[in-house]
């Protein structure tokens, strides 16, 4: 039993050490790697949810700002919108995803940290009454944090949301 105690405890210890964030070997400003999927795989997870995603220009490229894509998402991005649909009972409209156009940093759309749903009575409801009010942003949108830590910024005409994580997937 002493043994079994012993290996417990240092895994506990590497654990805290190598966690993302969280470990004396990282910092949680930093970005780490992450498993990265394609536009088809995306929408085949978001489809088996009955989340929808549209765009202003009817497309998926990348590079065309009017698009929608998804190539590139972060697989915990994805799953943090699953896990969304899941917890609220919303309607999910996804209206922006990976494509060229927002703004840049570590954790933006581009990088696969961020998607735009569209506004809707029960999203908006969902976020200000079961997540965290922290403030405005630089911009001046407000934002709500969830347990998970994931960041819902409302820029007025939608959500704009950063998952740093799956959101409990």
């Amino acid at each position: 039993m002493r043994i079994r105690s012993v290996l417990t405890a240092l895994a506990l210890v590497l654990g805290a050490l190598f966690a993302p964030g969280f470990g004396v070997l990282s910092s949680a400003g930093d970005a780490y790697a992450a498993t990265k999927i394609t536009h088809a795989t995306a929408t085949s997870m978001f489809s088996s949810r009955g989340i929808t995603w549209s765009s202003s220009g009817g497309c998926s490229n990348r590079n065309n700002p009017t698009c929608t894509s998804f190539d590139q998402l972060n697989q915990a991005t994805a799953q943090g919108a699953q896990t969304l649909k899941s917890a609220s009972g919303c309607a999910l409209n996804i209206t922006g995803g990976t494509e060229t156009g927002h703004a840049s940093g570590t954790y933006s759309h581009w990088n696969g940290y961020k998607l735009d749903f569209g506004k809707a009575t029960c999203v908006t409801n969902y976020v200000k009454n079961t997540f965290t009010y922290i403030g405005v942003r630089g911009d001046g949108a407000p934002q709500w944090q969830s347990g998970a830590g994931n960041v819902y910024a409302d820029e007025g005409n939608h959500w704009d949301v950063t998952f740093y994580n799956c959101g409990g997937c």
